[in-house]
């Protein structure tokens, strides 16, 4: 189950052994104590990294901050959350607190994922057409060593080559390509940051003006030709008529 940890854009997915959790580098992140710690006579709390003790606090609350970590994270008294601030590449790894008495004990662990934000994909088309009112296009969206070529149209797309990589608990960006609001979107995300591109699928596949069949204009143009014709007949024949009825009469 997804937890939204912190403070910044991550992720927390549970495992039984620890929580992976993802931030965006540059972001801050909150690690958690899930259950109430209370020390007891000269117990000692902890915050570790590798082999690193970022924060030691005493039963009577005496805290000390390694001094590599002086102004790059805040430590809690009341509930022994650790924040890290401004998280780099080099942060990435396990975080564990123990509380460490007449023997250790492990609290809470967390493994750190610090990702970059996704580049925007770059969405191409590779062929379109339409049939019986009915848009197909072909298009390949591309995104940071990967590419997905699907077959799309008016309502969906489907896969049709490439790779679409990336799960919920990879470090892999995922593709996708799907049809909404009318256009096609190609979506490059992991799991702190997304960028899309779209298309218009109404730009891919204009309608085209249909030209009428030339036997039909032909007749068309027959028909036109004979009114003319009657047309003229008929106009004559009252000339000829008022003409010779003037003769008869004049």
């Amino acid at each position: 189950m997804s937890l939204l940890l912190g403070f910044g854009l991550l992720t927390c997915i549970a495992s039984s052994e620890s929580s992976s959790v993802f931030v965006l580098k540059g972001q801050d992140v909150r690690l958690d104590v899930q259950e109430n710690v209370e020390l007891k006579e000269l117990e000692v709390f902890k915050w570790i990294f590798r082999s690193t003790n970022i924060v030691r606090c005493t039963d009577t609350l005496t805290v000390r901050v390694s001094p590599e970590y002086n102004n790059r994270v805040e430590f809690s008294e009341g509930n022994f959350s650790l924040l890290l601030k401004n998280i780099q590449q080099n942060d990435s790894g396990p975080y564990i607190a123990v509380v460490n008495g007449d023997k250790e004990k492990t609290i809470i662990e967390y493994l750190l994922i610090v990702q970059e934000r996704v580049e925007p994909p770059v969405l191409t088309v590779n062929s379109n057409s339409t049939i019986n009112d009915i848009c197909n296009v072909t298009v390949t969206c591309r995104g940071q060593n990967t590419s997905v070529t699907s077959s799309c149209n008016n309502r969906t797309c489907s896969q049709v080559g490439g790779e679409s990589r990336g799960a919920e608990t990879s470090t892999v960006p995922l593709l996708s390509v799907y049809v909404a609001g009318g256009s096609i979107i190609c979506n490059h995300s992991n799991q702190v940051s997304w960028a899309i591109n779209t298309k218009e699928i109404v730009e891919l596949c204009p309608l085209k003006s249909v030209s009428p069949p030339a036997g039909s204009m032909s007749v068309c143009m027959l028909k036109i030709i004979l009114q003319s014709v009657g047309l003229v007949i008929l106009i004559a024949a009252v000339i000829t008529v008022h003409i010779r009825d003037r003769f008869r009469y004049g």
